[in-house]
């Protein structure tokens, strides 16, 4: 057995288990903290609390059945300058009185390399807003609870003034516009870790934040965790529940940890993804369980626009060890890609009862600076997933999301309007109780996608499975047990791919210009 630290500070770190399972590990297995056995773990990827800063502690982890144990890793936590209380600043945490104005003390009191603790109790609260070089702990039983009133939360303005260039301040699915505070608000701060066993709760239902949710009233709703032009931020085994929007919403961040976090929303909570990195680089989503009302994950950079004015893409973006238990897409690309998406690795992760699995949409008016490219999705375990593979470039979002120019399947000119799919690599998947198509994958006619590789997979249908929409399209006709399907793709590689009961053809080949495969039934 061996691991590896993934992440350290004063108070915890962060382990992942290397082997070649998907979230879980074959075995339990045991962690030992200096000789003394501390907890077991059933996962690949996690976390001590309850260290103390500046210490060197060893860590080995033995294999409950086998006894095979890992080598012994020696860590020292981080240096911490001071720690508060905000106990000590007049919070009460008993879930009635509010506690905004003394827990944002406690926050900006706080001195460069200190600690805020929150003990346990219910911290009544509207938005809190971040400072750089400070951590703060959620301590087992402590609970951020969001207030339901909208006079609680401040609002943010889509731009600020300034003297060379806009600042873009706050946003709403890809537009600058006006929007509330979030529960959790950093601004242009570094160096920040948010960490504990604790919750924040959004405290969205839908006699408030989910009532008539395309409907903007005063501003647009919150996200749970709000980071703007912020570096080096670390959330690390928090839980996360009940978003009034997007629970995690990076814009324009760079050095990302999101390690063994739990983000929890109703199946039935609209527009309630669980992480959402927008025009972000050097993203680390490692041992993360969601189980939200819409997409696990999607990465997104804006619309037209924002590309036009303030052109930031998404890359590097690593995406491990974590289970999608439900939601409407694994790990959506899109459809707000104007700025691009580079360079996406998924992998050994486990995708449960979503409705796609990979899904990548765009369409006509996203931009020519909407380039998708580098995706790769490897070892990965599928079960009752609609359908596994999703790229569609007639996705029929916003107000001209039904005219002709999005939906028209003849060529058109490529224009400023006219986005790009470059190459996706697809291996080692394992897709059980498939339910409407596996895989659907349609290009423009003037732009094709450019290439599709697909190795060793293997996709078993439903055999009770009802019909259903492989994507949202329009005059796409619903589908059932419905092999792969391909349109306007410049070259596809299919090799050792398996598809079993499946009730039409295996594989749908249309405007391909050059292919190479093997399929088996």
């Amino acid at each position: 057995m061996k691991m590896n630290l993934v992440s350290i500070t004063s108070s915890t770190a962060s382990f992942e288990i290397e082997n070649d399972e998907c979230f879980y590990l074959k075995n339990e297995a045991i962690i030992y903290l200096d000789n003394k056995e501390t907890f077991t773990t059933t996962q690949n990827v996690f976390t001590i609390n309850n260290l103390k800063p500046e210490t060197n502690y060893s860590v080995f982890i033995e294999d409950k059945l086998s006894t095979d144990r890992s080598p012994i890793l020696n860590i020292n936590t981080k240096f911490e300058y001071a720690f508060v209380n905000v106990l000590d600043f007049g919070a009460i945490g008993d879930g009635k009185n509010i506690d905004t104005a003394f827990l944002q003390a406690a926050i900006t009191c706080c001195p460069n390399f200190g600690r805020v603790i929150i003990p346990e109790g219910i911290y009544l609260t509207g938005p809190l807003f971040l400072k750089s070089n400070i951590t703060i702990e959620l301590k087992k039983g402590a609970v951020l609870l969001g207030l339901k009133e909208r006079e609680f939360y401040p609002m943010l303005n889509g731009t600020i003034k300034c003297a060379d260039k806009d600042f873009y301040l706050s946003s709403w699915e890809g537009n600058e516009a006006d929007s509330f505070a979030s529960l959790i608000t950093g601004i242009s701060v570094e160096n920040v870790n948010i960490i504990g066993s604790g919750i924040l709760d959004g405290n969205a239902d839908f006699n408030n934040w989910w009532l008539n949710p395309k409907e903007k009233r005063i501003a647009w709703r919150p996200r749970t965790v709000f980071l703007n032009s912020c570096k080096n931020i670390l959330l690390e085994g928090i839980t996360i529940k009940n978003s009034p929007s997007w629970t995690i919403h990076p814009l324009m961040c760079e050095h990302l940890k999101f390690i063994n976090i739990n983000i929890e929303n109703p199946f039935d909570a609209p527009n309630t993804d669980a992480l959402d990195p927008e025009s972000s680089k050097d993203v680390l989503i490692l041992g993360d369980t969601f189980s939200v009302g819409d997409d696990c994950i999607a990465i997104k950079s804006g619309k037209i626009d924002i590309s036009k004015k303030n052109p930031v893409s998404s890359e590097n973006i690593y995406i491990r060890n974590c289970n999608m238990k439900s939601g409407h897409g694994a790990v959506v690309i899109g459809s707000e890609m104007s700025s691009g998406v580079k360079s996406i690795f998924i992998e050994k992760c486990t995708f449960n009862t979503t409705d796609r699995g990979l899904r990548i949409k765009t369409r006509r008016g996203r931009g020519s600076k909407g380039i998708i490219d580098d995706i790769h999705i490897k070892n990965v375990k599928m079960d009752k997933v609609s359908t596994p593979f999703a790229i569609n470039s007639f996705y029929f979002c916003d107000a001209d999301g039904k005219t002709k120019y999005v939906w028209d399947k003849e060529i058109l000119p490529i224009d400023e309007g006219t986005p790009y799919i470059g190459k996706i690599y697809i291996k080692n998947i394992i897709s059980t109780n498939t339910k409407v198509c596996a895989a659907f994958m349609y290009g423009l006619p003037e732009r094709k996608i450019e290439k599709v590789e697909m190795k060793d997979i293997s996709i078993e249908f439903d055999e009770a499975a009802e019909k259903g929409y492989a994507d949202m399209m329009s005059f796409l006709e619903p589908m059932r047990r419905n092999g792969m399907y391909f349109n306007n793709v410049k070259y596809l590689s299919l090799d050792n791919i398996e598809i079993k009961k499946a009730l039409t053809d295996k594989i749908t080949k249309l405007n391909i210009d050059q292919y190479s495969g093997e399929v088996f039934a």
